[in-house]
């Protein structure tokens, strides 16, 4: 248990009041507020239902770590047995890495002198880990096999598979297929696979044009097999974020891919999921897809944040001294979800409270001009898109239901 014992402040949220009789609670205004929390129950929850889905779908799980950047949760997730850590960055490699992860897959494209010194560096500190990234491109591929073969090191890479408009990847599957022949003649290189990313379409037909992509992509897959261009031990195909994954599993299912092929999925924003757009895809996962249904318990929203009333300016208008810089703004605004006073839980119901307005350090919230809000309340929100909202945190707090702190984390942005 990490607490403060001289109560320097380090970080926004830093506890202040010494609690001899036993831990700092939220809602006790033991920490400075607002502050972000979570829910070790909703969290464990979770970890373990993500991990049962894939075991149950014979798929390996890669939780993409760009959510958290919280080396704690990524060593839990290990523990409960993800294959590896996804990252986006050279950076998040290296915070992956040093946390212990067996794997990290960097869903992404190494580019950059002083990223891949970083990366040749970490392969050489940690020789048991392993790493993987990213080519869409020749330019790309030679630059990498001219570096890493310098440093008498091979670079396990995955062709990335895209698609017009989208981000990053090879434009089409024989775009991909010539790239994957060129990389197998380069030093320095070992060729693991297929990788995409299925978010990026969008669309009313967007699951027809999902299953097609993925098919394409598994074709890929047995063609560079066949050609004997991948790496002989394992094949990985990869993909899959928070919203699509029980299609990737359904459609990668039904193909016929090489003995040694590795599926990896790589949701990310369940771990502590939400109550906005991640509940809103987790709901219709579980519209389409009986292996989400059949596994007992369900994904919670584990994220919250602790925030006080600082004015009630006028009748029908609260503001909270929380603001875009302490939590996610673009899907959605936090949202009250408890209200508490002197650290009992208030029967006022929050849903007549509404936040319609957020600046740097307020957010405002309108009500009914009687509602029994006063200045210095608590009132904890749900936020949407969680990603957004680690990143504004050197710390949180890991807590009970009772918003007892368990435990401080940080978190590597």
């Amino acid at each position: 248990m990490k607490y403060q014992t001289d109560f320097t402040v380090t970080h926004k949220a830093a506890v202040m009041h010494s609690t001899p009789n036993g831990p700092a609670n939220l809602l006790n205004e033991d920490v400075c507020l607002p502050a972000a929390a979570i829910k070790r129950s909703s969290l464990e929850n979770n970890i373990a239902w993500m991990q049962n889905y894939a075991d149950a779908r014979g798929v390996s799980l890669a939780p993409h770590g760009k959510t958290t950047m919280t080396p704690w949760i990524f060593q839990r997730q290990v523990a409960q047995g993800a294959w590896a850590i996804g990252v986006g960055s050279a950076w998040q490699a290296k915070v992956a890495m040093e946390a212990g992860v067996p794997r990290v897959l960097m869903a992404n494209q190494l580019v950059g002198k002083a990223n891949m010194q970083l990366i040749a560096e970490l392969k050489a500190q940690h020789p048991a880990s392993g790493f993987f990234c990213c080519i869409d491109s020749l330019s790309n591929a030679q630059t990498l096999a001219a570096f890493f073969s310098q440093h008498g090191q091979t670079l396990d890479v995955l062709v990335e598979l895209g698609v017009s408009g989208g981000r990053c990847g090879c434009r089409s599957v024989a775009q991909a297929e010539r790239l994957a022949q060129e990389i197998a003649a380069l030093p320095g290189l070992r060729l693991q696979g297929i990788e995409l990313y299925e978010g990026v379409m969008h669309g009313d037909d967007a699951q027809s044009k999902i299953e097609q992509f993925l098919r394409e992509a598994a074709g890929l897959l047995r063609r560079l097999h066949q050609q004997g261009l991948l790496n002989a031990e394992q094949a990985i195909l990869t993909g899959a974020g928070s919203s699509w994954y029980d299609v990737v599993c359904n459609i990668w299912s039904e193909e016929t891919l090489p003995a040694n092929c590795r599926v990896v999925i790589r949701p990310g924003c369940y771990i502590t999921h939400d109550q906005g757009i991640y509940q809103d895809a987790q709901n219709a996962v579980l519209a389409r897809d009986s292996y989400a249904c059949d596994l007992a318990g369900e994904l919670t929203s584990a994220l919250e944040l602790v925030a006080l009333v600082q004015s009630v300016p006028e009748p029908g208008r609260v503001i909270v001294n929380f603001g875009k810089r302490d939590a996610a703004f673009d899907a959605g605004l936090p949202q009250p979800i408890a209200h508490y006073r002197n650290g009992v839980r208030q029967q006022s119901d929050t849903q007549h409270l509404i936040t319609h307005g957020i600046m740097d350090q307020h957010a405002m919230l309108s009500c009914p001009a009687e509602f029994p809000v006063q200045v210095g309340d608590i009132l904890v929100f749900a936020t949407s898109h969680p990603c957004l909202t680690f990143d504004k945190w050197k710390t949180l707090f890991l807590i009970d239901d009772n918003y007892n702190v368990i435990e401080t984390i940080e978190t590597f942005f």
